[in-house]
């Protein structure tokens, strides 16, 4: 085995969605794969199991490795190989260990097995090594595991570590119909693959002596053993899919940048050095060294990943931010209806937006003021802004102030214009302009005030005080 023929596997679980620890791994393993020329990263489809066998599950891993970055067009990769093709090779090696004396036929029950033994946790006990038993009705192939010593697996990230064979027991790999069990069909898929390094999750550790076990018993030398770190929530749990976000799938419809996210996964457990955490991949690429990677729990803090995907939004140049931000102002999901959403209207306002969110998503509430035919109506945010005393006069007196067709209708003009309204109340231009804010927007919060006037206009910004005016006068009348 050379470096420079590195063929590393990535080998997901089929299931609905895209685990983020399932998309370290692949980015460890695509990192892997790119330091090399002839460096191959195999998506391997472990689809033996019908009832986790559906093509849209793989259809959903091809896509959220395409996000990322990985998949068809990149010479370092190749895939998707199915497992389900090697199954003659599958069987075929199985009878192989049988013929070389590495495995033998047993037709213990599993009730027999703890009868013997007095334990239902203490497992097989090799009844039947030396029975000479042939294949038949139930009777299934174990492995003959090595009396005595251990087997020590060299892991590039725990360092040496040994298991000993008086804890492992003659395990099956192949059932009494002769189809074979996982751990023999994933070391001859690695085989046949020509797999030279395995980077993946620290539950598999379990499962490497058996594993490494089986590579020998073939004659072939075992590739290169990497567990990555578990990753954790805040409380130090494993993430869960069923108590934390652990889809991939979600983090993109959310609006996190593909590069942003590529950029976090990397840092769980590695470090480029450098006092450097926002790196793009060409960068990180070359200093990924599998060794390098740390062997405790790695935190998914997801408030860093939005300060991660912030940088990386407010990084884009305007074009690009407008073209990713399409997808939620003109989709079916939209507030507003298609016909109002002005695409340069949204070109003029971006640059404020972009400096202003973390996420695509939040690009809505943002600039929905612009394009919905009245604003949201927040009652947070009315009461809030039009308290008594300062609501109603400081719109009554900004609508004469912006009716007056002498003043030009931009930024620093409307700034002034609100700046002296509120002076003539006694307000500062905070306390003066929020009444105006929600009048016009709907929200306390939001873009820069007066350049969203400017962009809104004259008529449509007149309309909105008269209509928050008018709404007002009701609610002091109805009191």
């Amino acid at each position: 085995m050379t470096e420079t023929s590195i063929r590393t596997r990535f080998a997901p679980s089929p299931t609905g969605m895209f685990h983020v620890g399932g998309a370290r791994s692949a980015l460890f393993n695509w990192a892997l794969a790119q330091q090399q020329p002839e460096g191959r990263m195999v998506l391997r489809i472990e689809d033996t199991d019908a009832a986790r066998n559906r093509p849209e599950w793989t259809e959903g891993i091809l896509r959220a490795l395409a996000w990322l970055g990985i998949g068809e067009g990149d010479p370092h990769f190749e895939g998707p190989l199915f497992q389900s093709a090697y199954a003659d090779k599958h069987r075929e090696t199985a009878q192989e260990l049988y013929k070389n004396g590495s495995a033998y036929y047993c037709d213990c029950t599993r009730e027999q097995v703890e009868e013997r033994r007095g334990n239902p946790h203490l497992g097989y006990d090799g009844f039947c090594r030396d029975r000479g038993l042939e294949a038949g009705p139930g009777r299934a192939l174990r492995f003959r595991v090595p009396e005595g010593g251990p087997t020590v697996v060299d892991d590039r990230i725990r360092g040496r570590v040994e298991f000993e064979h008086s804890a492992i027991e003659d395990f099956v790999i192949a059932r009494a119909d002769g189809s074979p069990l996982f751990v023999l069909a994933n070391v001859v898929d690695d085989v046949e693959m020509r797999i030279t390094h395995v980077v993946r999750g620290e539950e598999h550790l379990s499962n490497t002596p058996k594993q490494q076990l089986l590579w020998e018993a073939l004659g072939h030398t075992p590739p290169v053993w990497a567990h990555l770190p578990v990753i954790v929530n805040e409380q130090r749990k494993k993430l869960s899919k069923r108590r934390d976000k652990v889809a991939l799938e979600s983090y993109q419809e959310e609006g996190y940048l593909a590069e942003a996210m590529v950029n976090y996964l990397m840092l769980l457990g590695w470090a480029p050095g450098e006092d450097r955490e926002i790196m793009p991949w060409s960068e990180m690429v070359p200093l990924f060294a599998v060794e390098d990677v740390n062997s405790s729990s790695a935190f998914f803090d997801e408030k860093k990943l939005r300060a991660f995907n912030g940088e990386y939004i407010r990084a884009l140049d305007t074009d690009d931010f407008a073209e990713r931000c399409r997808p939620w102002l003109t989709g079916e999901d939209t507030p507003w209806d298609a016909a109002d959403y002005d695409p340069e209207v949204f070109r003029a306002v971006a640059p404020l937006a972009q400096s202003r969110i973390a996420v695509l998503s939040e690009i809505v509430p943002n600039v929905d003021f612009l394009f919905l035919r009245e604003p949201v109506e927040d009652e947070k945010s009315w009461s809030k802004a039009m308290k008594p005393g300062v609501g109603r006069e400081m719109l009554e007196t900004a609508l004469e102030r912006y009716s007056d067709t002498a003043l030009e209708w931009n930024a620093e003009a409307l700034k002034a214009a609100t700046e002296e309204a509120g002076a003539s109340l006694g307000l500062k231009l905070g306390k003066a302009q929020a009444p105006v804010r929600v009048a016009v927007t709907g929200r306390t919060v939001g873009l820069p005030l007066f350049e969203s006037l400017e962009l809104l206009g004259r008529e449509r910004v007149l309309k909105r005080v008269s209509a928050a005016l008018e709404k007002l006068r009701a609610q002091e009348a109805a009191q």
